[in-house]
């Protein structure tokens, strides 16, 4: 019995000292919390009241309004008000994120869906005052908006470098979740250059950190104390937090608020291409060792890549000296370049590596870049046995309605390498093993050419939109 109990006490010992070793190797995140805490603020917007007849739920929806927001969205425009609702008409506040300063004088960071639509801003800080905001700048494609409140000596935060983190350090986020201020959450870094859907210029921070509906615009702090990202959206299926958050990553973000301050709006590089994934059959057919890259499927008229000379069927794996590992790279490192400046873009173009310089444009608005992607002839059918489809030449009505000059439309699809390889009725095909098709007869004379033992790439047009797949005589 006394042999038990020597065990049992040197069992306890052990955990004991166990539970220390791990305490002492936890961060304490109390001198970070208190240090940071006074410069983090929340942010409440003055709106008009919705009429009597609106939905009672709108409050839920997602940030583009519709019925069933996006998996991947931003942290509500807001949650739902328990007081008493106002007269309609009349102004109502409404608390819908959080923010921190940047400056003594009281610049303000935050995001821009936070302020979207607001007729006033009210910022209330860490001592309770509440002080309206002017709105300096915002930026929807990067969901960044700088404030500005009149007041002096104010806390501010201290700004890392985004481009230091590392997946597993651990970090922090202070906000406002629900409207309970100065809450604080920890967790780590899951994963950096995350490409969410819609967001094409941000390469996220992702963390565990638990992020609920009012930590939009707050900051997630390192270690140090130092701002490394604005925590902006979350993953989520029951519109609570799952385990999933991203941060916009403060290097992005300073870049986007010192426009905003110099100018009220922001400058994006353009080089006016549309891409796609490259994946392992589209490796191989391309020559490329591994899947990587950013193909290009359409070159936009008038664009900076069209006078450079990028062509359809360009495998971008460099831009600027950077690595292009996944075409979501590509439009992240094109809209931090200055419009004017010169970037080299390293392609690999008929099994061959070539280099181009390119002189950026700037990045036309939504309505002008939707356009620009958007653009009686003999029609004998004649079938492509050994693809088992039928292709016919153009219409006109098919080349205006799809802004096409060249290529051959798919009628018909029966079982075979067209059909494995995604073909489908409807489809242009305008180039293949990296020709142009101008006619029917030469599509014919390239399919007879085509190689058995790999894989060629072939260009479509599907419903307007250009992409490439992998073609194989024998998969």
């Amino acid at each position: 019995m006394k042999k038990v109990h020597w065990l049992i006490g040197c069992l306890l010992v052990m955990m004991l000292f166990s539970n220390h070793a791990l305490a002492q190797h936890l961060p304490d995140f109390k001198t970070l919390v208190r240090d940071s805490s006074p410069a983090v603020v929340n942010i409440s917007t003055v709106q008009k009241a919705p009429d009597e007849s609106s939905d009672p739920f709108s409050h839920f929806r997602g940030p583009g309004g519709d019925d069933m927001p996006d998996i991947f969205r931003h942290f509500f425009r807001g949650f739902p008000d328990i007081s008493p609702s106002p007269r309609r008409g009349n102004p109502s506040p409404r608390s819908l994120g959080s923010g921190f300063i940047l400056s003594a004088d009281g610049y303000i960071l935050t995001n821009h869906h936070v302020i979207r639509d607001a007729e006033q801003v009210i910022v209330r800080l860490s001592d309770r005052r509440e002080l309206e905001a002017e709105v300096i700048g915002s930026d929807p494609r990067s969901d960044v908006a700088l404030l500005k409140i009149e007041a002096d000596n104010l806390p501010y935060v201290n700004t890392g470098r985004s481009a230091d983190v590392e997946v597993g350090e651990w970090v922090l986020a202070i906000g406002s979740p629900f409207g309970f201020d100065h809450s604080v959450t920890a967790g780590i870094v899951s994963a950096t250059e995350r490409s969410l859907a819609n967001d094409t210029y941000v390469p996220f921070i992702q963390t565990d950190v638990a992020i609920n509906p009012g930590n939009s615009g707050g900051p997630l702090f390192n270690l140090d104390g130092e701002v490394i990202g604005i925590n902006s959206q979350i993953y989520t299926r029951s519109g609570g937090f799952m385990g999933l958050s991203f941060a916009i990553p403060i290097d992005v973000a300073m870049e986007v608020a010192d426009q905003l301050r110099d100018s009220g709006s922001v400058a994006r590089g353009w080089l006016g291409v549309v891409i796609q994934e490259v994946n392992r059959d589209l490796a191989e057919s391309f020559g490329l060792d591994k899947p990587s890259g950013a193909l290009v499927v359409n070159v936009l008229s008038d664009s900076p890549a069209q006078s450079a000379g990028l062509r359809e069927g360009d495998v971008i794996l460099e831009f600027n000296g950077n690595e292009i590992a996944r075409s979501s790279d590509l439009p992240h490192q094109v809209g931090r370049i200055r419009p004017g400046e010169k970037a080299d873009v390293s392609v690999m173009r008929d099994g061959r590596m070539q280099t181009i310089t390119v002189t950026i444009g700037l990045l036309p608005d939504e309505d002008e870049l939707v356009q620009r992607r958007s653009g009686s002839t003999d029609t004998e059918t004649d079938t492509a046995t050994a693809l088992g489809i039928v292709v016919s030449p153009l219409t006109q009505e098919q080349r205006d309605r799809w802004s096409l000059n060249s290529g051959v439309v798919v009628t018909q699809v029966e079982d075979g390498p067209g059909a494995q390889a995604g073909l489908v009725t409807g489809d242009v095909i305008t180039m293949l093993k990296g020709e142009r098709i101008e006619t029917v007869e030469q599509f014919y004379e390239i399919v007879a050419s085509l190689p058995d033992d790999r894989a060629v790439p072939m260009r479509i047009v599907r419903r307007g939109s250009a992409m490439f797949i992998p073609l194989r005589l024998n998969p």
